[in-house]
C-alpha cells in the first residue's frame, strides 16, 4: 500500500508523460484488481490506512419508452395434433389468486409448486406414463419394455420406471428415430443394463429378442472359446497363410503384384525397382508339416508366440525395428526349440483390468460382469397415430389372407410401427407379463387411465428439487404467443408437419 501511494504521489509531481502514465497505471491497477488478499489476515494498523475510493451513486437509468415490454406468461398449452389447434384441455393457467389450474385436473394446489409451467401443459401425458408403470410393475424391480419411448407419455414411462429401479428397454418410434441425438438422449436417461433402440432395430425380431434376453438375464450372448479351440483356429489360419505365401516367393505378396503388365520399354525399370518394392513386405513362410505342428506347437507355445508380439509392439513404438521379425519363422523356431511361458506378462493374482487377455487362464475383472435387469415386468405401448391405424386395419380383417392384404395397403410407416410394437408385445407375452396401452386403445390390449395418484406422482417427478434435478424431464420448444400472437399458428404448423421433430411443442400466453 505504501509503495502504491508513493508511486501515486510521484506521478502527480512528475510533469513528463512517462510519469503521468506510471501514475495512471498504478491507480488503475489498484481499483480494478479482481483478486485481493484476505483482509482478515492483514495487520489492523495496515487495514486502517488502506486507500479507499469514493464514487458517486450510479443514477437510475430511465426506461426507454420505445423498448418492448414482454407480457408476463400466465398460461401454457400443448398442441392438439388431431384437431390442428392449441389444446384447451392439455393446458394450464395461473388464476388471479395465484393458484395453478389445469384444463383437465382443475386446481393443482401445492403439488404444482416447483414445476415449470411448460411441464404442466404435459401433465396428462406424464400421468399416463405413471399409470402405465403402476399397472405392470409389482414387487421387486425387473425389466420394463416401452414402445414409443420418445412420445410424451412413453418418455415419462421410461424415466419413471428407471427412477423406480427397473431396467428399461425403450423403442423409439419412426417419428423420432431419424434423430440420432434424440435416440442417444433416451438411451442416456436409462441406466444400465437398460438401453434404447430404434423402431427399425425392433423389427428384426431375433435380434430384439436376444437383446431383451441379455438385458433381463445379464447374459451377453458371447460364446467363450477354450484355449484348445483358439489354438486349432490359429493353426488353420497359419496353414492357410503358408499355402498362400510359400517360401518360394520372394516376399509374402500376391503373385499378381510381381507380374509386369506395362509397356516393353518400362520392363527393365520395373525389374530394377522390384527388389526395393518387395523389401517392404515380410518374407514367405517356410514349409511346415501338419503332424509336427499338432505335436510340437502346444497351447503353451502359442502363449509364448503371443507374448513375442508384446516385444515387437514395444520395438515398433520405440522405433527399434532393426531385428528380424517374421511370425511364420517364429513358429518354426518354437517347434524346434520350445520356450517357457513368461507368466509375469499376465498377472492374474488380483482382480483388475489387464492390459491384455490370456487364453490359458482367462478371468473377468471385478465390475466388468453384466448386471441382470430381472424378470420382464411387462410392456407399455404408447399409441401413436401410425400404430393405431395399422392395428385397427389388421383387427378388422377376419382371415389370415385378409390381414395380409390389409398390411399390404398400409404405408411403410404404419407397417413399421405395427411390426415393432408386435415385437415388444411378443416378448412380454412370452414371459407371461402384462401389456398395457397409454394414450389410446388398441384391439386386444388393455388400456390404462391415469388416476389422481398417478397425477400426484407425475407432479412430484416433474418438480425441480433443491439441487436442480428432477425425476422427469422433457425436451420442450416453447412459443411465446403472449408476445406475438401468430406464434400460436406457427407452433400448430410445426407440430402437425411431417417429421415434426422430437421436442414437445408448447405455446405460452
Amino acid at each position: 500500500a505504501e509503495e502504491n501511494r508513493s508511486v501515486s504521489i510521484s506521478g502527480k509531481m512528475m510533469s513528463t508523460s512517462v510519469g503521468r502514465r506510471l501514475s495512471q497505471v498504478a491507480v488503475r491497477s489498484l481499483h480494478t484488481r479482481r483478486k485481493v488478499k484476505n483482509p482478515v489476515a492483514l495487520p489492523q494498523a495496515l487495514l486502517a490506512n488502506l486507500p479507499t475510493k469514493k464514487v458517486d451513486p450510479v443514477p437510475e437509468t430511465p426506461e426507454d419508452p420505445s423498448a418492448y415490454q414482454r407480457t408476463p406468461v400466465t398460461s401454457a398449452h400443448a398442441i392438439d395434433t388431431t384437431k390442428g389447434q392449441i389444446s384447451t384441455q392439455d393446458s394450464v393457467a395461473v388464476s388471479p389468486s395465484g393458484s395453478v389450474v389445469h384444463g383437465i385436473y382443475g386446481d393443482l394446489g401445492a403439488d404444482a409448486d416447483g414445476v415449470p409451467l411448460e411441464y404442466l401443459a404435459l401433465l396428462r401425458m406424464a400421468a399416463e406414463g405413471a399409470a402405465g408403470v403402476r399397472a405392470i410393475t409389482k414387487g421387486a424391480p425387473g425389466t420394463v419394455l416401452v414402445f414409443g419411448a420418445s412420445q410424451a407419455n412413453g418418455f415419462a414411462a421410461v424415466q419413471l420406471a428407471a427412477a423406480a429401479g427397473h431396467a428399461v428397454v425403450g423403442v423409439v418410434g419412426a417419428e423420432h428415430s431419424f434423430s440420432e441425438d434424440m435416440l442417444e438422449y433416451v438411451k442416456a436417461m436409462i441406466p444400465e443394463p437398460g438401453t434404447a433402440v430404434s423402431e427399425e432395430y425392433a423389427i428384426a425380431k431375433k435380434n430384439f429378442a436376444d437383446l431383451i434376453h441379455g438385458v433381463s438375464t445379464g447374459e451377453e450372448g458371447l460364446s467363450c472359446y477354450s484355449s484348445e479351440e483358439q489354438l486349432e483356429e490359429f493353426k488353420a489360419n497359419y496353414l492357410a497363410y503358408v499355402e498362400k505365401y510359400p517360401e518360394t516367393l520372394p516376399a509374402a505378396v500376391d503373385p499378381s503384384k510381381m507380374k509386369f503388365v506395362g509397356m516393353e520399354k518400362d520392363k527393365d525399370q520395373f525389374r530394377a525397382n522390384m527388389e526395393a518394392y518387395l523389401a517392404q513386405f515380410p518374407p514367405g513362410a517356410p514349409p511346415v508339416d501338419q503332424q509336427q505342428l499338432d505335436a510340437y506347437f502346444t497351447v503353451e507355445q502359442y502363449e509364448v508366440f503371443r507374448n513375442k508380439f508384446w516385444e515387437q509392439t514395444t520395438s515398433v513404438i520405440s522405433g527399434d525395428e532393426s531385428h528380424f521379425f517374421s511370425p511364420p519363422h517364429i513358429i518354426k523356431d518354437l517347434m524346434k526349440e520350445p520356450e517357457k511361458v513368461d507368466k509375469t506378462v499376465y498377472d492374474t493374482s488380483h482382480p483388475k483390468v489387464p492390459y491384455s487377455f490370456t487364453h490359458m487362464s482367462p478371468f473377468y475383472a471385478e465390475g466388468t460382469q453384466a448386471a441382470a435387469g430381472g424378470t420382464i415386468q411387462g410392456a407399455i405401448i404408447s399409441v401413436t397415430p401410425n400404430l393405431e391405424v395399422a392395428a385397427k386395419a389388421v383387427d378388422a380383417a377376419k382371415t389370415l389372407r385378409e390381414k395380409a392384404e390389409a398390411l399390404q395397403f398400409l404405408t411403410n410407416a404404419q407397417k413399421s410401427a405395427f411390426s415393432a410394437a408386435c415385437s415388444v408385445v411378443a416378448q412380454a407375452k412370452k414371459a407371461g407379463a402384462p401389456v398395457v396401452t397409454v394414450g389410446g386403445k388398441l384391439p386386444g390390449l388393455d388400456a390404462v387411465e391415469a388416476t389422481d395418484a398417478d397425477v400426484k406422482d407425475a407432479l412430484s417427478a416433474m418438480a425441480i428439487q433443491d439441487d436442480g434435478t428432477t425425476k422427469l424431464d422433457y425436451f420442450i420448444q416453447a412459443y411465446r404467443a403472449g408476445d406475438f400472437s401468430f406464434y400460436a399458428d406457427y407452433a400448430v404448423h410445426r407440430a402437425t408437419e411431417a417429421l415434426a421433430g422430437p421436442r414437445q411443442i408448447v405455446v405460452t400466453k
